[in-house]
C-alpha cells in the first residue's frame, strides 16, 4: 500500500538541497489484523506541526519510516475480539495514535502520557490503510465530515490545554502561535469567556484568522515590542495566563516577561530536544510567583474531544488539501507558513 515515509533526514528549510530533508510515497505491506484491532481505510491525514521536526529526526529515528497521527477514514475490518465500543465495518472514525497499555505504574496512577509500554508511530497515519487497537478508535459525530473528522488529534490537545490552563471566566490570556493548536486554543478559550485573548504571531494570514476566531488583539512580534504591546492591553500588569504554542525558540524569551503576578506560563509546544533558555527564579518564581507548565501528548481527553468537535470552526482548516502522491508539495506547503492545515487524501473513494 502506499505510504509517505521521510526517506532523508534533515530540516525540510535548509537552503542547501543536498542537507535538505526529503519525504516520499513507498509500497509498504498492510498490516495484519489482530483479535482486538481495527482495520482503517485512511480517508484523510492531516499534517502536523510536529511532522517536520520528525523528518528534521528530532528522536534520532533511522529512515525510511512513517509519518502521520491525525487520522480519519472508514472501518473495512474488526478483529473478532474488538466489541468493545460497539464499532463495525462502515464506521466513520478518527482516533489516538497512541496506544496506552492500561497496566504499567503511570497509567494506573491517573499518567497515560508517560505510559512505559505507548506504541508508538509503528503504524503510520499517511496511509492507505491503518490498524490500530480498538481503545485507540473512535466514532465520529454525524455532523461532523471526515475532513473535519482528522482534526480529532489535534483537538485533543486543546481539550488538554484548557485542563491544563482551567481558565476562569474573565481571565486576560495570550497565546504565542497562530498554528493549528494555537488557533483551536483561541476558540476554546472564547468559549470560556476568556478577555483581552491575544493572538503574538508574525504572519498577517493568521493573525487576520485569530480576530475572525475572536481574538480581540493580534501582536506582531517582527515589527513591534512584545512586552510593550501586552503591557498596553493589560494596563501594565500582563495577562493571567500565558500559552505558546509556536514552538519558537525566538518566540519563547519574553513570556515570563508579559505573565502577571501569580499567573499561569504554559510551554505547550514541541521544541528543539537540546534547547535550553535563561529563566530568573528569583524573579519569576519567588517575586512573581507564576507556574511554569508544559505538556505532552493528551491522555483521557479524546471522548470529550469527540464532543466538542463539531463546536469548532474547522472551514479554514480543511481547505488546502492534496494527495497522497503529492506528498512533497504538501509538505513544501506546509513550511511554507501560508495554510493554518494541510490535509492529505490518502484514499480516492471515500
Amino acid at each position: 500500500m502506499k505510504s509517505i515515509s521521510v526517506v532523508k533526514v534533515g530540516s525540510l528549510r535548509d537552503p542547501d538541497e543536498s542537507k535538505r530533508g526529503k519525504v516520499a510515497v513507498l509500497d509498504i505491506p498492510e498490516q495484519e489484523v489482530g483479535p482486538e484491532d481495527v482495520k482503517i481505510k485512511v480517508a484523510y491525514c492531516a499534517i502536523c506541526g510536529s511532522d517536520p521536526h520528525l523528518v528534521e529526526n528530532i528522536f534520532g529515528w533511522d529512515p525510511p519510516f512513517g509519518l502521520g497521527h491525525e487520522v480519519s477514514g472508514v472501518i473495512v475490518e474488526l478483529g473478532e475480539k474488538a466489541t468493545q465500543k460497539g464499532l463495525k465495518v462502515g464506521d466513520r472514525v478518527a482516533g489516538n495514535f497512541l496506544r496506552f497499555c492500561g497496566t504499567c505504574y503511570y497509567c494506573q496512577n491517573g499518567q497515560q502520557q508517560f505510559c512505559e509500554h505507548a506504541d508508538e508511530y509503528n503504524r503510520p497515519g499517511m496511509s492507505e490503510y491503518i490498524v490500530w487497537h480498538e481503545s485507540q478508535v473512535y466514532k465520529l459525530p454525524d455532523d461532523v465530515s471526515l475532513e473535519e473528522g482528522c482534526l480529532l488529534e489535534p483537538i485533543s490537545i486543546a481539550v488538554r490545554l484548557m485542563d491544563k490552563v482551567s481558565p476562569r471566566y474573565g481571565e486576560r490570556i495570550a497565546i504565542s502561535g497562530g498554528g493549528p493548536i494555537g488557533l483551536l486554543a483561541l476558540q476554546s478559550l472564547k468559549m470560556y469567556g476568556a478577555t483581552s485573548l491575544t493572538l503574538i504571531e508574525p504572519i498577517p494570514e493568521r493573525r487576520e484568522l485569530a480576530l475572525k476566531y475572536g481574538a480581540e488583539y493580534v501582536v506582531d512580534p517582527v515589527n513591534s515590542s512584545t512586552v510593550e504591546e501586552a503591557m498596553k492591553i493589560t494596563d501594565g500588569r500582563g495577562f493571567d495566563t500565558v500559552i505558546d504554542c509556536s514552538g519558537s525558540v525566538r518566540a519563547v524569551y519574553d513570556l515570563p516577561k508579559i505573565t502577571a503576578k501569580g499567573g499561569k506560563l504554559i510551554y505547550g509546544a514541541m521544541y528543539p530536544n537540546d534547547f535550553e533558555m535563561p529563566f530568573n527564579l528569583y524573579k519569576y518564581c519567588y517575586f512573581n510567583e507564576l507556574t511554569v507548565t508544559g505538556f505532552y501528548v493528551a491522555p483521557y481527553t479524546f471522548p470529550r474531544a469527540v464532543q466538542v468537535l463539531s463546536k469548532y470552526d474547522l472551514s479554514d482548516f480543511t481547505s488546502k488539501i492534496f494527495s497522497i502522491d503529492e506528498a512533497e508539495e504538501a509538505f513544501r506547503a506546509q513550511v511554507s507558513g501560508k495554510y493554518p492545515k494541510i490535509l492529505i487524501k490518502c484514499s480516492e473513494d471515500i
